[in-house]
């Protein structure tokens, strides 16, 4: 059996997050000061002090999670947990595949922020506020959703974004086919169906000119083969090819995040640990939902990181 290491997406964020991380590990607080010299900010100061409507805004939120799991990443890399010893695949949710790529070597920490500063900005600006909205359809399998969203979409735009779980899926798209794609979901038998309080209908069409934005800059960008493969948002499948890596993050922006068949894909090929490395516990979780007699640790203290180092000890991803 094996590990997975899995990077948290947006959502997770929380003013403080990290912080006693870089107290306790100069690595870890290398990262931090990495990511603002790469922004030319002191994006850590918003992560430490806040306000928490400023760290939320998705061009901070997107580069300032995925600075907390790299600076988990590297305090537990301290500790003698190595991600290619320990990992057999690494996955992210969303922005989280960009940690996920920094962290298997793929994409450098610089470049990684500035990226995802750049997404986000570019996910904001790609519909006007208030035009468009998620919402998560719970007690809904995804091809039940996917006909929700489809008869809610009329001339707009309303597409499943996020398979979660089981269960647990969200749309995305205009505003008015959203609302209706709730009310549709309660009348197919929907657990609950609610609006998300996100700022922009990401992981859609509505999206593609973001997307155009991100192949450009993907473009520019230096990608590496990771040292252990990535099993991609759109796919639920692992990749390695460089080439395919920047190709799938600029569909990533518009397409389905596939979670719970990349975590059922992970578990049907050995993994029955997942290690969520940042901010919250939300892909731990999950984890052991999907996967049945999985897993799940998160790491984004002191605490947890001295909890995995002795968890996988001299044990080396099989």
């Amino acid at each position: 059996m094996s590990t997975a290491f899995t990077f948290p997406g947006q959502g997770s964020q929380t003013v403080g997050m990290g912080q006693a991380l870089a107290a306790a590990f100069p690595e870890a607080r290398r990262v931090f000061e990495e990511v603002d010299d790469a922004l030319g900010e002191k994006l850590s100061a918003v992560l430490w002090e806040g306000p928490d409507e400023v760290l939320t805004l998705t061009a901070n939120a997107q580069p300032a999670l995925m600075a907390v799991s790299i600076a988990a990443l590297r305090a537990a890399e301290a500790r003698g947990v190595r991600l290619a010893d320990h990992a057999a695949y690494v996955a992210g949710h969303s922005l989280g595949e960009y940690s996920a790529l920094a962290a298997a070597g793929s994409l450098s920490l610089a470049d990684a922020a500035r990226l995802l500063r750049l997404r986000g900005n570019a996910m904001q600006a790609a519909v006007p506020p208030g035009a468009g909205a998620m919402a998560a359809l719970l007690g809904l399998d995804l091809e039940t959703a996917r006909a929700v969203a489809a008869e809610a979409a009329g001339d707009e735009v309303c597409t499943a974004a996020n398979d979660n779980a089981p269960g647990q899926v969200v749309v995305s798209g205009h505003r008015g086919a959203v609302e209706r794609a709730i009310e549709i979901a309660k009348a197919h038998g929907a657990r609950r169906a609610v609006l998300l309080p996100v700022s922009a209908p990401f992981h859609c069409p509505l999206m593609q000119p973001a997307a155009d934005a991100m192949a450009e800059a993907l473009a520019q960008v230096d990608i590496r083969a990771p040292s252990v493969p990535l099993v991609a948002n759109v796919l639920a499948r692992p990749i390695t090819d460089p080439a395919e890596i920047r190709a799938r993050l600029v569909e990533q922006v518009c397409g389905t995040v596939r979670w719970r068949e990349s975590v059922e894909w992970l578990g049907a090929n050995g993994v029955d640990l997942f290690v969520e490395l940042g901010a919250g516990n939300v892909l731990s979780g999950l984890a052991k939902r999907i996967v049945k007699g999985a897993q799940g640790l998160a790491v984004n203290t002191p605490e947890d990181v001295a909890v995995l180092a002795e968890r996988l000890g001299e044990n080396v991803a099989g």
